[in-house]
């Protein structure tokens, strides 16, 4: 089913305030309820100019969603992954990070993955790129996909 879900891409403004409203919802849900992360969700990043925000809709609203940042240095960064609880093992996140590295295209970029979840990562082209950390009491690796040089 996931082979058929279509990926939308906005920037900040282009989010009207229900969509808007849903997105941040799913993911306080996933991370500040479900995982138990107490932790500044709205971040301030969400409004930067350059930040991508992609999701999955399902028939009640986001089902998955990530966003893409702009770091120093022209580096992309993926971040804030996560699927609605009742929407998993469909492939929409994988669904999501097919579109998000066709969008990174050349450029280099970086995510922190939740340890379990590394090996998933590489079969996107990322690499372990650092020692384990704990994020909110949860076990991460920094992981990195080379840029592509032209």
């Amino acid at each position: 089913m996931a082979e058929q879900a279509e990926v939308v891409i906005a920037g900040f403004d282009e989010l009207d305030p229900r969509t808007a409203y849903e997105l941040w919802r799913l993911r306080i849900d996933v991370f500040v309820v479900e995982q138990e992360c107490t932790y500044p969700e709205l971040d301030g990043r969400d409004l930067e100019p350059a930040t991508r925000h992609l999701w999955v809709e399902a028939g009640s609203g986001p089902a998955a969603y990530l966003r893409l940042l702009s770091d120093p240095g022209g580096v992309v960064r993926v971040g804030r992954v996560c699927v609605r609880r009742e929407e998993r093992g469909r492939g929409l996140a994988a669904v999501l990070m097919h579109a998000a590295v066709d969008r990174i295209g050349e450029s280099e970029s970086v995510l922190n993955a939740q340890s379990y979840l590394a090996g998933w990562y590489e079969r996107f082209g990322y690499e372990v790129d650092g020692p384990e950390f704990l994020d909110d009491g949860i076990p991460h690796v920094p992981m990195r996909r080379p840029g592509t040089p032209r």
